[in-house]
C-alpha cells in the first residue's frame, strides 16, 4: 500500500513499482504543493466531505494514491442548487470582468503545470511529456476562451416594417452539468468550461472516477484565480456512484444544459435522461478513425504521423487512429519503416521516467479488450509483427497486425490501446468505402501528395475532423466534433462558446419613421 505522509507544505506519495522492466524495481513518489492535492468535494466555493470515500489508483502500479471523497445525489442536487443561484449573478458580470477572470485562471495554470502534470501521470499513466503537453493543451482553451467571452456578438437585422427595429441577442443558457472522461483529465474540463464561463453560464462538474484529482486541482486554483462561489463546482464519485449522480445532473429542472466527453453508449443514455426536461446537449463521443496512406504519399511523413496518431496516450484517445490502410504500392516500404519507428521510438514504463514513451493502460479491461482484439484478428489470419503480448497489470506491448481484414474485431470496434493493425487496399474507391463503414465519425487521417486527390478524399470522409498529411490535429483555435454517433455539437474555435448561448429575438416597436 502506499503512504501518505505530509511534510511543511508538500504532499508525498510514495509506490514500488512492481516490474516492467525488472529495472523499474524502485519507489515513485508524487510531489505536489499540498493545496492542489483535494481530495474533498468542491461546492459553493467550499471543500466538502462525503459520507465515504473511493480509491483513487496510479493505473502503472496499481497502488492507492488518494482517497477522495465519494459524492452522492445530495452532493450533487446541493452543487446544482448553487450553480443555480450562482448564475444568476455571474451572468450579470460584464464579458471583460469574465475575460479577466478566465485568464487569471489560465496564468494560473501555467505557473503550477509541473504540479498539475505530476498528478495527471500519477492517476492517469502518461508520461510526463505528454502530461505536460496536456496541461499547456488545458491552458490554452481558457486563453482561447477569455478572449472569445468579448466577441459574442448579436445581430440587428433590417426590419420589414419602418416602427420597428429587430435585435437578436445572445444569453447564457444557465446551469450546465459537465461529465468528462479519464483520458485528458484536465483539458477535457477547461475546453468546455471554458466556454460556459465565457458566455456567463455556471457549471457542475462530475469527473471520471478514475481521475478527480486534476479536476480538483482545477477548483482550487479556480478559486485562487478569483472565480465566484457557485460558478465552479466539482462532485467526485466512484464507479457505483456514478449512475445516482449522473441522473440528477441530466434530469434536475435547474441544469439548462449537459456535455459529455465517453463512449456512445453512455452518450445515449444520458440523453435519454436529458430529454424529458429538453436539456440543451453537447456530446463529443466516440471515434474509429481510419489512418489511409495513399501510393503518392511521403512515407518518412506518413510513419512520423501515424506513430503520432496511434501511440499518444498509449492509444487512449478518442481522435486515436484505429483502422490503417496503406495501399499496395507502397505497403512494403511503409510496413518496413513503421517498424523500425516502434522499435527506435516506443518505451514501456512508469509515466514518471523520462525516457517513458507508453505508459499502462487505465486499468485491467482495457488491457483485456485490446488483448481480445489481437486474439480475434490472429485467430483469423492475422499476424503479429510487433508486441502483442499482455504484460503485468494494465500494460500491453504496442502492437503492429498485418494481413487484417475487415472482419476482425479491431476494424469493427475502436480499440483504445496501443494496436495498430494494417489492412492493404489497392483503390481510392475501396478505401473510402472501409473509413466510411462505420457508424461514428470523429477524426480522420491520409497521407497524399496527389493536389486533387487531398480535396476528393477530405470531402468524401464521413466525420468532423479529417488531417492531411498530419498526425497530430487538436487546436483550441478549430472545432472539435463528429458526425453519425460520434455526437453532437461542436467544442473550441470560435463556435465553441455558441453551445453555452441561446439566441433571443427583441422586437423594439412602437417607433416614429
Amino acid at each position: 500500500m502506499s503512504t501518505l505522509c505530509v511534510l511543511r507544505t508538500r504532499c508525498f506519495l510514495r509506490q514500488v513499482f512492481p516490474g516492467l522492466p525488472a529495472a523499474m524495481q524502485r519507489h515513485y513518489s508524487l510531489d505536489v504543493s499540498a493545496p492542489l492535492l483535494r481530495t474533498q468535494g468542491y461546492v459553493d466555493g467550499r471543500w466538502i466531505s462525503a459520507a465515504s470515500v473511493f480509491p483513487v489508483l496510479d493505473p502503472a502500479t496499481g497502488q492507492e494514491i488518494a482517497r477522495v471523497s465519494d459524492c452522492g445525489p445530495a452532493e450533487a442536487k446541493q452543487a446544482v442548487d448553487a450553480a443555480y443561484k450562482a448564475f444568476h449573478s455571474w451572468k450579470k458580470y460584464s464579458a471583460k470582468e469574465r475575460s479577466v477572470l478566465l485568464r487569471k485562471w489560465f496564468d494560473l495554470l501555467t505557473l503550477h503545470k509541473e504540479d498539475l502534470a505530476k498528478l495527471i501521470t500519477f492517476e492517469c499513466g502518461k508520461p510526463m511529456r505528454e502530461s505536460l503537453g496536456e496541461i499547456a493543451y488545458s491552458a490554452s482553451f481558457l486563453e482561447w476562451f477569455s478572449e472569445e467571452a468579448r466577441r459574442v456578438y448579436g445581430d440587428i437585422v433590417p426590419s420589414p416594417a419602418k416602427d420597428r427595429k429587430i435585435l437578436l441577442l445572445k444569453q447564457p443558457v444557465g446551469v450546465a452539468s459537465i461529465i468528462t472522461p479519464w483520458n485528458f483529465p484536465s483539458a477535457m474540463i477547461t475546453r468546455k468550461v471554458g466556454a460556459a464561463l465565457a458566455a456567463g453560464c455556471t457549471v457542475v462538474i462530475k469527473p471520471a472516477e478514475d481521475t478527480p484529482l486534476s479536476a480538483l486541482a482545477l477548483a482550487e486554483l479556480a478559486e485562487q484565480a478569483g472565480i465566484p462561489a457557485g460558478v465552479f463546482n466539482v462532485v467526485p464519485c466512484s464507479r457505483e456512484k456514478t449512475p445516482s449522480v449522473g441522473e440528477v445532473l441530466c434530469t434536475d429542472p435547474l441544469v439548462a444544459k449537459i456535455s459529455f466527453t465517453g463512449s456512445t453508449a453512455t452518450g445515449k443514455v444520458l440523453l435519454k435522461l436529458a430529454a424529458d426536461t429538453v436539456k440543451k446537449a453537447s456530446m463529443e463521443l466516440g471515434g474509429h478513425a481510419p489512418f489511409i496512406v495513399f501510393d503518392s504519399a511521403d512515407v518518412d511523413l506518413a510513419v512520423s504521423g501515424a506513430m503520432a496518431s496511434k501511440f499518444r496516450n498509449s492509444g487512449q484517445t478518442c481522435v486515436c487512429s484505429n483502422r490503417f490502410l496503406v495501399q499496395s504500392g507502397i505497403y512494403d516500404r511503409f510496413m518496413q519503416k513503421l517498424g523500425e519507428a516502434m522499435d527506435a521510438e516506443l518505451r514501456l514504463g512508469h509515466g514518471s521516467e523520462p525516457d517513458t514513451t507508453q505508459g499502462p493502460l487505465i486499468n485491467n479491461r482495457a488491457a483485456d479488450k485490446v488483448f481480445h482484439q489481437i486474439s480475434d484478428a490472429v485467430s483469423q489470419g492475422g499476424k503479429v509483427l510487433k508486441g502483442g503480448k499482455r504484460l503485468q497489470g494494465s500494460f500491453m506491448e504496442p502492437t503492429l497486425l498485418t494481413d487484417v481484414t475487415t472482419d476482425m474485431l479491431c476494424m469493427k470496434e475502436e480499440t483504445f490501446g496501443p494496436l495498430l493493425p494494417v489492412l492493404r487496399f489497392n483503390t481510392e474507391a475501396e478505401a473510402l468505402e472501409i473509413a466510411n463503414a462505420s457508424n461514428v465519425g470523429l477524426a480522420g487521417y491520409f497521407y497524399s501528395q496527389d493536389v486533387s486527390q487531398i480535396w476528393r478524399v477530405a470531402e468524401a470522409l464521413e466525420v468532423g475532423i479529417v488531417a492531411a498529411n498530419e498526425g497530430l490535429l487538436s487546436t483550441p483555435e478549430a472545432t472539435f466534433g463528429g458526425v453519425k454517433q460520434s455526437g453532437l455539437g461542436r467544442e473550441g474555435s470560435k463556435y465553441g462558446i455558441e453551445e453555452y448561448l441561446e439566441v433571443k429575438y427583441m422586437c423594439f416597436g412602437g417607433l416614429k419613421p
